[in-house]
């Protein structure tokens, strides 16, 4: 018997997130521990989420999700993605919903790089008049 998954990729910052959707009863694990136990935080979990609540499938699916690099910020919002593209790969009519929630937009914001010369990227050492 084979497993029918869903597999989707997300990324967000430096972060990406292999999310495998199966049809099941709500459990959620990331990087093999328990969703909360992951994030720590119950709203975070909510958040990377957001997508399964939207659609009103969140008690349908058991996910299971890799994710590497980045910090929280970034991993939540490259499962978020990742989530939303195996959502909608295994139901194309909820696409109008995903897409008015901005759901499954990319988000190509990345830190920008340190130029020569300064402490940071735009930051500037402190001038001396005199």
């Amino acid at each position: 018997m084979a497993v029918n998954y869903h597999l989707a990729t997300g990324r967000r910052k430096t972060s990406t997130a292999r999310v495998f959707l199966k049809e099941g009863s709500g459990v959620v694990t990331i990087n093999d521990k328990d969703g909360k136990a992951f994030f720590g935080k119950e709203a975070l979990l909510n958040e990377a989420l957001e997508p399964l609540v939207s659609t009103e499938l969140k008690d349908k699916f058991d996910l299971k999700v890799s994710v590497t690099g980045g910090g929280v910020t970034g991993q939540i919002g490259a499962i978020r993605l990742g989530v939303a593209r195996a959502i909608l790969k295994y139901d194309a009519s909820v696409k109008p919903s995903l897409k008015k929630d901005g759901l499954l937009t990319r988000d190509s914001r990345m830190v920008e790089r340190k130029k020569a010369g300064r402490p940071k990227a735009r930051k500037r050492f402190q001038f001396s008049k005199r």
